[in-house]
């Protein structure tokens, strides 16, 4: 090998290895740098992120809103300030926002600024940092100037659970006494289908306990057997009425030590009389699917549970409770009793939801039962009633011209004409009252009440408000002579709600002779044949319809959270049926021709007999009506005149969690 050779070779891999050594020292370094500042900002987002994180979390905990005052901003920078973020200083801020949490058109969660709503909270923490040694060594290279500042950015976004919302509906508060006990236990005994006697003690014991939806629906679970989460199964099964029941007495009594308490002997007799008829409890308990456990700790009363339970078993059997009733002095009174529409007493959900559509599938909606009743009652004997009896002998002379154009006779009004007198034969007019006993019915047809909420408001846990719309109406109120059949129908027929006027006076014809001053002689009686004097009441649909109501706070009894005892607004009504006595003096009065049909233009003349015939009927239905048919109904949670719908709104139901 050349000398030349031998000299150019390993000098030249000497330098070589370092430069190599010198470059890769540089990179090394320079890569160091990148990590440690890159590390020292991924710190810095870091914490800056926990500190948002946290702050977003306790200002939608506490409850924050952003009305005056901003409590959410002063939650969020007191959890900041605990974090090590100090406020106020140079290059740190806090940006709080109140809203909700909506879906894009990509399905995507964002937040929607509101200051009137607090559903979700969302906490942006800003802090400016130096831009490090690479930044400076960026700036050799035409990058920002040395020692310039980056800020870093932080966002969270904390959403609470939806709101929660609940109505209960009920009647006005039901005291019960002997006669209203007597009848109840008939009422519920038919509805059942058994027989029920429980006394006033009993009857008040249920209206005067509590019992909680929360703990009835977790022990029936127990009863049941299931073990599903949640309570879409207890609410969708088809239970037995009698199991039901007892579960009320498992909750009430769970140690089964006031087995002779007249509460829970007054459940025994009830559980006795159920049979084997079953139900779908959801029917008259509305829990929206997932709704949140302490949504559930609603108090109702127990005698209001277990009164849907009954009416909503008279539903699935198809029952007419028929019950005797002897009542101010009236022998032969025949109740008849068919729920048409059981009640739904509770409804849970989200009135975010529910005002979108407030009467669609995700309503909150609440309802007592629709009920048919008839009454048939034998009333007294008319021509005992001396003004009655005066009227209808008085209508003999103003009747007699409209009752030979009726006829098509030669009628004499008075008998003691001259042709009559002289012995010739003469027809006149024979007007009397019916024998006793008429038999009048009273038909109604009540749809009770219904509430759902139609808006809501939730600023804040003291700025909030619940919007219901409330109806109260009557379907339809018959007097009459009515056929249970034409009322309640058959398992094949369906009612006819037909109504035939009740007839109380008949026009007829007699033939008498009279010789001078004796006292005449009739004969040949031809009773009905100039028709007669009718009494009938139909009347149409009857209502308060769509009366609206907003619960507001900060008066916390006005709207309470969910799971405390709710707020009852009582509606009272504009006399719907404030009186059904004061409606029968309405009662329409109409003379029948021979042909049936109505013979106008007697208004005059049956003035005094309709005042009479009126006033009698009136004098022997008041106390029954009135009396009667509102225990009947109320004992059903129906009051025509007063509906009281509880509400409960909580804004924030659950803990808050991270979604943005």
């Amino acid at each position: 090998m050349s000398p030349r050779m031998q000299l150019s070779g390993p000098a030249r891999q000497r330098g070589a290895i370092g430069l190599m050594a010198a470059l890769t020292l540089a990179m090394a370094l320079m890569f160091a740098l990148v990590v440690i500042d890159s590390g020292r900002l991924y710190l810095e987002k870091r914490s800056l992120q926990r500190v948002a994180d946290m702050a977003a979390l306790e200002s939608a905990t506490r409850g924050g809103d952003c009305s005056p005052g901003s409590t959410a901003t002063v939650y969020a920078t007191a959890s900041a300030q605990r974090n090590g973020f100090a406020l106020p200083s140079d290059g740190r801020a806090l940006n709080v926002a109140c809203g909700a949490v909506t879906l894009d058109a990509n399905n995507f969660r964002v937040f929607a600024v509101d200051p009137a709503k607090s559903e979700a909270i969302r906490v942006i923490a800003s802090h400016v940092v130096m831009q490090s040694v690479a930044g400076g060594i960026g700036a050799l290279f035409g990058g920002a100037p040395a020692g310039a500042t980056l800020t870093l950015n932080a966002t969270a976004v904390a959403a609470l659970p939806p709101p929660l919302a609940s109505l209960t509906i009920r009647s006005a508060a039901l005291t019960f006494d002997t006669s209203k006990a007597t009848i109840t236990s008939l009422l519920f005994g038919g509805l059942l289908g058994g027989n029920v006697n429980i006394s006033a003690v009993g009857w008040n014991g249920l209206v005067n306990t509590n019992i909680s939806l929360l703990g009835y629906l977790n022990r029936l679970k127990i009863d049941l057997g299931l073990t599903a989460a949640g309570y879409d199964q207890v609410l969708g099964n088809t239970i037995n009425v009698s199991q039901l029941i007892q579960t009320a007495i498992n909750v009430l009594d769970p140690g089964g030590t006031l087995g002779a308490s007249a509460t829970i002997v007054s459940l025994q007799a009830l559980k006795v009389a159920a049979g084997t008829t079953s139900v779908v409890l959801g029917n008259m308990l509305h829990v929206e699917s997932g709704t949140d456990i302490s949504a559930l700790a609603v108090n109702l009363k127990a005698f209001d549970l277990i009164e849907a339970v009954v009416q909503l078993a008279n539903k699935k059997n198809g029952l007419v409770a028929s019950l005797p009733i002897n009542l101010a002095g009236l022998a032969q009174i025949t109740a008849r009793v068919q729920v048409m529409e059981p009640p739904q007493l509770s409804a849970i959900g989200n009135p975010k939801t529910a005002a979108l559509a407030p009467l669609g599938p995700n309503r909150i909606y609440v309802r007592t039962a629709q009920v048919k009743t008839l009454l048939s009652i034998n009333l007294p004997v008319l021509d005992a009633i001396t003004p009655l009896v005066n009227a209808v002998l008085n209508l003999v002379a103003p009747l007699t011209n409209t009752l030979s154009a009726l006829l098509h006779l030669d009628l004499v009004g008075v008998i003691d004409s001259l042709t009559c007198a002289l012995g010739a034969a003469c027809d006149t007019p024979e007007i009397k009252l019916l024998p006793s006993p008429i038999r009048i019915d009273v038909a109604l047809e009540a749809a009770g009440a219904w509430s759902y909420v139609t808006a809501y408001s939730c600023v804040s846990a003291t700025n909030k408000s619940l919007t219901t719309n409330t109806t109260t109406t009557l379907i339809g109120l018959k007097i009459g002579q009515i056929a249970p059949a034409d009322v309640f129908g058959s398992a094949t027929v369906p009612p006819t709600n037909v109504v035939l006027p009740l007839k109380v006076i008949d026009i007829g014809v007699q033939t008498c002779n009279r010789l001078l001053f004796l006292p005449p002689v009739c004969y040949n009686h031809r009773p009905g044949i100039g028709g007669g004097i009718d009494i009938m009441l139909n009347t149409s649909v009857a209502q308060n319809a769509n009366m609206p109501h907003v619960y507001t706070a900060p008066a916390a009894a006005n709207l309470p959270e969910i799971n405390q005892p709710p707020f009852y607004y009582a509606f009272t009504t504009n006399n719907i049926v404030n009186s059904l006595s004061t409606t029968v003096s309405n009662l329409g009065v109409n003379m029948y021709g021979p042909s049936g049909s109505i013979v106008g233009g007697l208004g005059s003349i049956l003035s005094d007999v309709t005042a009479a015939l009126v006033n009698a009927v009136n004098t022997v239905l008041s106390p029954l009506l009135d009396t009667l048919i509102n225990t009947l109904l109320a004992s059903l949670g129906i009051d025509l005149n007063k509906v009281e719908v509880g509400a409960n709104l909580s804004c924030h139901s659950g803990r808050p969690s991270l979604v943005l």
